[in-house]
């Protein structure tokens, strides 16, 4: 779902804390796809350790997000945006979507 996202930094809604991710072991042993901006609050706003964001399984079929993707489509539902993109009618989170529904189209066979 976020592998052609990779290396962006990007806005998003955190709605609460109940999404903090603790660790019994050590980073590396976890597949964290996304982090937060830095360590502490705000750029970690639920104290999540590691900073996760995000936790994937070995084989990235499944996926555990805590910030809101689905709260962060549209431009105007971040709390800013990036002044040289007001073109955009949707923020680059889609690719999300899109991604994790061709996913499922190459898994299914399912032609466009």
């Amino acid at each position: 779902m976020l592998k052609s996202l990779a290396g962006s930094k990007l806005g998003i809604w955190v709605a609460h804390g109940e999404g903090k991710f603790n660790f019994p072991g050590n980073e590396d042993q976890y597949h964290i796809p996304a982090k937060f901006s830095y360590h502490g609050y705000p750029g970690n706003p639920n104290g999540s350790q590691f900073d996760a964001a995000c936790i994937a399984s070995g084989d990235g079929r499944h996926l555990a997000i805590m910030p809101h993707l689905e709260d962060s489509v549209l431009p105007w539902q971040w709390a800013w945006y990036p002044e040289d993109r007001t073109g955009d009618e949707i923020t680059p989170w889609i690719e999300a979507f899109v991604n994790a529904r061709e996913w499922i189209q190459i898994k299914l066979k399912i032609k466009n």
